[in-house]
């Protein structure tokens, strides 16, 4: 899939943290804006839903900065059966680098999806200089991976 087909049917919002209210919907445009912009604005996070990563099986996403290590974390709902357990946690740990913990994934039973979070910072071609299309680029890239290492290790 190419970067322009991507973003072309994306949904955003700039939501509060602590409400979980929308504070702004964000057109294409913000994309360019630089994810600093989540440093200067602890209280945000950045709600983001489309057909690219629906194809991935990942019902939403949203990006913050964590208030306690100051990372960039991406939490999301992934849509693979709870069996896929073990090839999940095996491509996470090998991925992203540095100390554990390195990822957060729980299954719910309730909806029947995986709730994962991680640093974006320890995904392989971060860098603090990107704007948000080159993060969720990366992001995008990085769930498809897990999604197509998971499914060929059945």
């Amino acid at each position: 899939m190419t970067i322009e087909n991507l973003f072309k049917d994306v949904y955003m919002e700039r939501c509060d943290k602590e409400s979980d209210n929308m504070l702004a919907e964000e057109g294409i445009d913000f994309l360019q804006q630089p994810i600093e912009h989540l440093k200067k604005h602890k209280n945000e996070f950045i709600y983001i839903e489309g057909e690219s990563f629906d194809q991935l099986g990942i019902d939403s996403l949203s990006f913050e900065i964590d208030d306690v290590f100051g990372t960039y974390e991406v939490l999301l709902g992934l849509k693979l059966q709870k069996k896929f357990q073990p090839n999940i946690k095996e491509f996470l740990s090998k991925e992203l680098d540095g100390e554990d913990p390195k990822y957060s994934l729980m299954f719910s039973n309730e909806d029947g999806l995986w709730n994962l979070n991680f640093p974006l910072n320890r995904v392989e071609g971060f860098k603090d200089e990107m704007n948000f299309e080159e993060a969720f680029t990366l992001i995008h890239q990085f769930l498809g991976e897990l999604v197509e290492t998971v499914k060929i290790k059945k």
